[in-house]
């Protein structure tokens, strides 16, 4: 294996807005390469303690290769943050007493990675898998989902306006051949997606698609948020940096729920809203500064929120 190289994003950003404590207990749900879990790790070290999840052998072995001089304090699970509540529960852990972060980009080390076939930038096995143990590949999407679930998802996750017609395409291109690899499908969508002027590669939409669903990435993370928040301490924080922006509305969309005093339709009689739970500390998401985009122009689309147990 390679080294596991990843650029952490929005690194001093993230770790001030847990506003990390010593004595408390933090949680990263996203390892990576163990960016964030490193910094968090110094700021709480050697009273606090750091759980640490992911799903990724690769970079649960950057990320234990990293912690290394904290080991004391730390705990990395290979598990998909969704199983935070019943690790904890096993842990005997009631309360996330100072907070969790969530980094919800692909890693570096992921999408360079010519076997893991994340990018349409190498002649890879169509995969796209987070978690090798996870049993649908890309592949498997590709090959045999019938049009109306492909235009779904090209749809919904990957906000294509030409997801009708790359559906069909492919439905028709299957009779005849396998779709195995990243090249042989971002030239199918290369000769059937029209430019327009657009700066993006035509494929990059559909290969979004195609990881969100092979990852159930919106829907894990929707139910995890909706766990987690119930989870958190008083005054623990809630981190979580998106990169795309069907993932920065659902959090938006989550913080404003929790944070709300009522959202009964107008008309309702009775309110039977439950009392905001959540404070929002960030009223518009934080981006990264120049500097960072000049070192990391991977980071662009990066948006960071940020909430705040309050009962």
């Amino acid at each position: 294996m390679n080294d596991f190289v990843h650029k952490t994003v929005l690194l001093n950003e993230a770790v001030d807005a847990l506003n990390c404590r010593k004595g408390k207990i933090y949680i990263d749900a996203t390892a990576g390469g163990g960016g964030h879990s490193f910094a968090i790790a110094e700021k709480i070290f050697p009273e606090g303690r750091l759980i640490i999840f992911d799903t990724d052998p690769d970079a649960i072995k950057a990320c234990t290769a990293r912690l290394e001089e904290y080991k004391e304090i730390t705990t990395i699970i290979k598990s998909n943050y969704s199983e935070i509540p019943d690790v904890l529960k096993e842990l005997n852990i009631e309360k996330i007493t100072g907070g969790i972060l969530f980094d919800l980009g692909v890693s570096y080390h992921q999408l360079t990675s010519e076997e893991r076939g994340f990018s349409f930038m190498h002649d890879s096995a169509l995969d796209m898998r987070m978690n090798p143990d996870l049993p649908v590949s890309a592949y498997d999407i590709v090959n045999s989902w019938s049009e109306e679930q492909l235009y779904k998802i090209f749809k919904e996750f990957g906000e294509e306006r030409f997801s009708r017609k790359i559906a069909k395409k492919l439905v028709q291109i299957r009779k005849t051949q396998k779709i195995n690899t990243t090249k042989e499908l971002a030239d199918i969508l290369l000769k059937n997606i029209p430019r327009s002027g657009q700066k993006i590669h035509p494929a990059t939409r559909i290969f979004q698609a195609l990881r969100i669903a092979v990852n159930q990435e919106l829907e894990l993370l929707e139910k995890t948020l909706n766990k987690i928040v119930h989870l958190l301490d008083v005054n623990a924080r809630i981190v979580v940096i998106s990169f795309h922006s069907l993932e920065d509305r659902l959090v938006k969309n989550n913080f404003r729920r929790y944070s709300s005093k009522c959202i009964c339709p107008l008309g309702k009689m009775i309110c039977e809203c439950e009392p905001p739970v959540l404070k929002i500390i960030s009223k518009k998401p934080l981006v990264p500064s120049r500097e960072e985009l000049r070192e990391n122009p991977s980071s662009r689309s990066a948006k960071m929120r940020i909430a705040e147990k309050i009962i």
